[in-house]
C-alpha cells in the first residue's frame, strides 16, 4: 500500500479526514530503520490508520549538534512506511512547521534540566514544541515513541498530563542490532573502529541490570567499571553520564531506593553522540 504524502497543513487535513477510525501517528525526523518500523507496526496493532511524520527538527539541534549532517532519506523513508502499512506520511517543510520565527513555546521545567537535559540545554524545549505541533496537526488518537529514548517519553507523557493533551502516549520496547548496540539513524556516522568502542553503552547496562539485586551502588559501580574499560579504549568512549534515575521525574535515586528504575547511559565515540536506557526492579533487602 502507497501512503498518502501529505507536505502541507491543507493536505494533512484531507488525509487526517479520510482515514477511518482511530488514528495513531509516529513521529520522526526520517532516516528510519527496524527501530522505527516496529513503531509503526505498534501503531498498526493499536488503531485503525497509521500516520508517520518526518521532520528533521531545528529547535531540538544544539549550535555544535548535526542538523546539517543528519541523514535525509526521504524516498526509503517513504518505502519503509508503505512496507509497514503507513496510511499517511506527514513530510511537512521548516516553514510549513515553523511560519515565523516561534516567540512561543513549550518549556521543559525541571526535569528537561536533568540528565540528556543537562548534556544538551535546551533540547527538550525544542523536543517538546514540535511534538506538541505535530499532535495538534495530525490530531491522533494515540501517538507512539521509543522507549530508547526514555526521557523524551517521560516528558511527553508529563506534557501530554499537565496540558491535557487528548491523546494516549505509548512507548515501544527498543529494538537492536545482533550486537546489542541501540538502533539509531546516528549509527551510520561509525567507523568499524568506533562501534567496537559503543558496544560498551549496552554492556554497560546490562552489566548494571545484573547487579540490581544488590541495590542502586551495585548497579552504577558494575556498569560504571564497563565504561571505565571504554574511556581508554582506541578510539575512546567519552562519557556524558551514567545515572540511575526515577522513570517518571528522571531524579537519580538514592542508594535506599526500592521500585522501578531506569539506568541510562549517553556518551560520545569521535564525533556520534548516542545513548542508551535498560529498565529495572530495585528490590528490599529481605526480597533479595
Amino acid at each position: 500500500m502507497t501512503p498518502v504524502i501529505a507536505a502541507t497543513r491543507e493536505e494533512l487535513a484531507a488525509a487526517r479526514s479520510a482515514a477511518e477510525g482511530a488514528l495513531a501517528l509516529v513521529p520522526t525526523m526520517g532516516a528510519l530503520h527496524e527501530g522505527h518500523r516496529s513503531l509503526i507496526r505498534e501503531a498498526r496493532r493499536r488503531a485503525d490508520a497509521v500516520a508517520v511524520s518526518i521532520f528533521v527538527n531545528p529547535l531540538q539541534f544544539g549550535p555544535n549538534e548535526d542538523f546539517d549532517r543528519y541523514p535525509r532519506t526521504f524516498e526509503d523513508d517513504v518505502a519503509a512506511c508503505a512496507a509497514e502499512g503507513a496510511d499517511i506520511v506527514f513530510a511537512p517543510s521548516r516553514e510549513v512547521m515553523y511560519p515565523g520565527e516561534p516567540e512561543v513555546t513549550v518549556k521543559s521545567g525541571p526535569m528537561g534540566e536533568r540528565v540528556e537535559g543537562a548534556a544538551r540545554p535546551g533540547h527538550f524545549d525544542g523536543m517538546l514544541t514540535v511534538v506538541l505541533k505535530l499532535l495538534n496537526l495530525v490530531r491522533p488518537d494515540v501517538a507512539v515513541f521509543g522507549q530508547k529514548d526514555a526521557q523524551q517519553l517521560a516528558m511527553i507523557r508529563r506534557m501530554v498530563a499537565d496540558l491535557n493533551v487528548p491523546v494516549e502516549i505509548v512507548g515501544a520496547p527498543t529494538v537492536r542490532e545482533q550486537d546489542g548496540l541501540a538502533l539509531s539513524s546516528r549509527n551510520r556516522y561509525l567507523s568499524e573502529d568506533e562501534r567496537r568502542t559503543a558496544l560498551a553503552l549496552s554492556r554497560a547496562l546490562y552489566a548494571g541490570v545484573d547487579a540490581a539485586d544488590e541495590g542502586p551502588d551495585a548497579v552504577t559501580g558494575a556498569a560504571g567499571a564497563v565504561l571505565d574499560k571504554a574511556a581508554a579504549a582506541d578510539p575512546p568512549l567519552d562519557l556524558d553520564y551514567l545515572v540511575l534515575v526515577d522513570p517518571a521525574t528522571f531524579l537519580q535515586v538514592t542508594t535506599g531506593y526500592t521500585g522501578p528504575a531506569v539506568l541510562a547511559v549517553a556518551g560520545r565515540v569521535g564525533a556520534t553522540h548516542l545513548i542508551d536506557n535498560l529498565p529495572l526492579q530495585l528490590v528490599t533487602p529481605k526480597e533479595r
